[in-house]
């Protein structure tokens, strides 16, 4: 934000004279969060590329960090908590951004959905919560997503099944694991091969906006500016 206001005073203070103070600036952009918010629903419904597969959806989450779990949080303390990364093996304070992505082959996902939450919510339950309802899908998912009895609900009342990579089973026996070892290998290297590009989505997301940074963020606004504010610019940048 200093940078743009910088910018601004620099070079455009010819053409934009009353730019005002930074602190001017930046508290009228806070004020468009919900503005970002709008303009991000229709950049993800009305330009979903044609090589999409509308049947097939890769999920997945990342965290954006206000602070780290070991610090006691300022900032947006009502929407945000603390929450753990498996991938990264942090713990931090913030959000979480849940993807729902339609698949295609040898590009990154488009998403279907968006959503934010507290970064202490499980991904599971914002499946059941948000997910749950679509008809004839396959989703693919990472082992947080497992759970057998739910999703065998799911296959006969939705037909739709979820896919992830082979989870141990609590009291398995060693000779029982050993007998199932390569199918259970070949399925989960399938599965992990099919929705990596998630994971290559997040990446190119944080690459392009640093997305995932949040610590300058000094309000709540200021932090739904950061989020959807990024998210609109990346897939302007991404769709034109």
């Amino acid at each position: 934000m200093k940078q743009i206001h910088r910018f601004a005073n620099d070079y455009l203070h010819s053409r934009l004279p009353y730019i005002g103070s930074y602190q001017a600036f930046n508290t009228r952009i806070n004020r468009l969060s919900e503005a970002f918010k709008q303009l991000l629903a229709p950049l993800l419904s009305e330009y979903m590329p044609d090589d999409c597969y509308i049947d097939q959806s890769l999920l997945d989450s990342m965290p954006i960090i206000t602070c780290s779990g070991r610090r006691k949080p300022k900032v947006a303390r009502e929407i945000t908590n603390k929450g753990v990364c498996s991938s990264k093996g942090m713990y931090y304070h913030g959000l979480k951004l849940h993807a729902l992505a339609f698949r295609r082959v040898g590009k990154l996902p488009f998403p279907e959905q968006l959503l934010i939450t507290p970064a202490s919510i499980n991904d599971l339950s914002v499946f059941k919560q948000e997910w749950s309802d679509i008809l004839n899908r396959t989703f693919w998912g990472d082992k947080i997503y497992f759970n057998k009895d739910f999703f065998n609900e799911l296959k006969v009342k939705m037909n739709s099944v979820m896919l992830t990579p082979v989870k141990a089973v609590k009291g398995q026996t060693e000779q029982e694991k050993q007998r199932n070892k390569a199918a259970d290998d070949l399925f989960s290297k399938a599965v992990s091969t099919v929705r990596q590009p998630i994971e290559g989505f997040f990446n190119w997301l944080i690459e392009k906006t640093d997305f995932q940074r949040a610590s300058k963020v000094r309000s709540t606004k200021g932090l739904m500016v950061h989020v959807f504010g990024k998210l609109a610019a990346a897939f302007i940048n991404l769709i034109f």
